[in-house]
Order: structure tokens, then C-alpha cells, then sequence
């Protein structure tokens, strides 16, 4: 093993240990014996003078500051490297081979999923790897090849096209508005049982265009996991703001109210690196990710303003 083959090994390790919080778990992880772990550690902390990367707790090992400051960088050889091996999984000009997908919670729970089974219909040789997180991943550094977003990038060497705009509203159940009355304005919400966030704020244009101050004390339920808002929106729990085209697919059924009142736009776009252009696999996945959300947020606007006009 040359000096730069040892080095990654080192990096790797050293990243394992980050996330799973001991030698044991990253060993499981990495596929190799703890003492190797140990050693890997061992060496680099010599590389570093000394300087400890890791202090026990009772949780497990913590990173030191000294860790901390090389997280970053670890993590972009971790992202180049899977970024290698997935370009080297078939010639450029094969559909075949890995795509990594990165998109939000939800939309990556409840929106690309039939989306993603008719490529595969299509390109059964493509394997997909899909990243749900509402972080905006890196494309730049090659974290995935695709995402999926919900606002316009900015960096010049990403590829983008707008597949469309979806709509944010209050729901409820069928089930909980017979039980507790339909709001028929904002004022009226006050009687009724809300779901929101608890920590994370959402989108600052939202609170900012919202027609009331919204903070967390208005929620009866606060969770910041979207699936976890939506399945307490599905068990009748309250009302909560769901995108439209979720909403009508949902089981139970979902009923929109106060569509007039409150609403708010989230854009929908598809984005990859320029350099990936030439790659067939990635190309083909870009384009049939642009078509399906364009169909997705068609349906549900033309939906949504069918609702609007049956309202008046």
C-alpha cells in the first residue's frame, strides 16, 4: 500500500469512528478488526504531533477540537471517493451503473418514489442511491449527482432546470374537521389544534409573506421531521401545512382549508454539475426527474385551482 492508499485508509477510519462514536462500530461499519481501527487512529494522530483526536465519555468518543477542524476535509475526500467509484461503475456513455440522488424528506419520500420506479422500468441496469436530508448538499464536491430543490441554485458550474411550483396549505382530515369545524378564517384557527415546527424555522420568505406571526407556541404538536408532521396530519391529529400534490394522494384524505387565505409557493428545481453532462446514466436520470415533477406540479396546481373555484 503506497503513502497515499494509507492515507485515505487512515481519513476513513478516522470518519467512521466520527460517526458511529467508537472503534467497535466503526470496525463493523469499515468491515475491518477494531484493533485496525485503533492503529489507523493511532497513526494519524502521530501525523498530527501528537495531538489527540478523540476524548471518552460515556456516550463513546468524542471528537476533539483538533477532530473537528478536520472533519471538513475528510469528509470532501469521503464525497470524491464515492463520487469515483460511481463514475468508474460504467463507461459514461452506458445506461448503466450508479446515480446518487440527493432531495428532502419529504419529497424524496412521497414524490420521487414512482417517479423513480419508472426509470428503473426503463434502465434496469441503473442502480440509485437516494440522500434524504433537508441540508443542502454539495454538488460541488461531488456529494451526489442529482438533486432535487426546492429553491434556485446560484453556483455558475451547476446545471438547473425549474420543473415547476407547488403549493404550501393548511389540511385536515376528513375525520378531525367533522369532529372539530371547519375554519372559514384565520381568526378561527385559534380554536383549533395545530401542526408545526418545533426548532427548525421554516423558510424565511415563508414567515415573511405569512398574513400572521408564526412561532412555535402556536402548535399544539412541534416536530421538525416533515414525515413526522405529515403522518400526524394523516392520523387526524390537527392541521398542518402540507404540499398539495401529497396532500391528494394521501390516505385518508386530506381537505384543504383556508386555501384563500394562506398559501405559499415552493419551486421546484432539478440539479446537477456541469460535469456530468456527458454522462448518459446522469443525463437520462436528470431528464426523466425534470418531466416527472413537471407532471407532479401541473396535477397539483390545476387540482388546487379547481378546489379554489368550487370554494367561491
Amino acid at each position: 500500500m503506497d503513502k497515499k492508499e494509507d492515507d485515505w485508509s487512515l481519513y476513513r477510519s478516522f470518519l467512521a469512528v466520527v460517526r458511529t462514536g467508537s472503534l467497535s462500530a466503526a470496525a463493523r461499519a469499515l468491515g475491518i478488526t477494531q484493533p485496525t481501527v485503533g492503529r489507523h487512529i493511532a497513526a494519524l494522530e502521530q501525523t498530527l504531533g501528537g495531538r489527540p483526536l478523540f476524548t471518552r465519555s460515556q456516550s463513546g468518543l468524542l471528537p476533539t477540537d483538533v477532530a473537528r477542524e478536520l472533519l471538513p476535509h475528510a469528509e470532501s475526500m469521503d464525497a470524491a471517493a464515492d463520487a469515483l467509484v460511481r463514475t468508474a461503475s460504467a463507461r459514461a456513455s452506458e445506461v448503466a451503473g450508479t446515480v446518487r440522488i440527493t432531495a428532502s424528506e419529504v419529497v424524496g419520500a412521497e414524490v420521487l418514489p414512482p417517479i423513480l420506479t419508472d426509470f428503473r422500468r426503463l434502465y434496469p441496469r441503473v442502480e440509485i442511491e437516494l440522500n434524504l436530508s433537508n441540508q443542502t448538499v454539495d454538488l460541488l464536491r461531488r456529494d451526489a449527482d442529482i438533486a432535487v430543490r426546492m429553491v434556485k441554485p446560484e453556483q455558475q458550474s451547476l446545471v438547473a432546470r425549474k420543473a415547476g411550483e407547488v403549493a404550501l396549505v393548511f389540511f385536515a382530515t376528513r375525520e378531525y374537521l367533522d369532529r372539530q369545524g371547519t375554519p372559514r378564517t384565520l381568526d378561527d384557527l385559534d380554536s383549533h389544534t395545530l401542526i408545526g415546527f418545533d426548532k427548525t424555522l421554516p423558510p424565511q420568505r415563508f414567515l415573511d409573506t405569512a398574513p400572521f406571526k408564526i412561532t412555535k407556541d402556536l402548535f399544539a404538536l412541534r416536530c421538525d421531521n416533515d414525515l413526522g408532521q405529515l403522518a400526524a396530519l394523516r392520523a387526524g391529529f390537527g392541521i398542518g401545512v402540507c404540499q398539495y400534490g401529497i396532500a391528494r394522494r394521501s390516505r385518508p384524505e386530506l381537505i384543504p382549508v383556508l386555501t384563500d387565505q394562506l398559501r405559499f409557493q415552493l419551486e421546484l428545481w432539478v440539479v446537477m454539475h456541469e460535469n456530468l453532462k456527458k454522462s448518459q446514466r446522469v443525463r437520462l436520470m436528470f431528464d426523466h426527474l425534470v418531466k416527472g415533477l413537471t407532471t407532479y406540479a401541473r396535477e397539483s396546481e390545476s387540482v388546487l385551482t379547481e378546489q379554489r373555484a368550487a370554494n367561491r
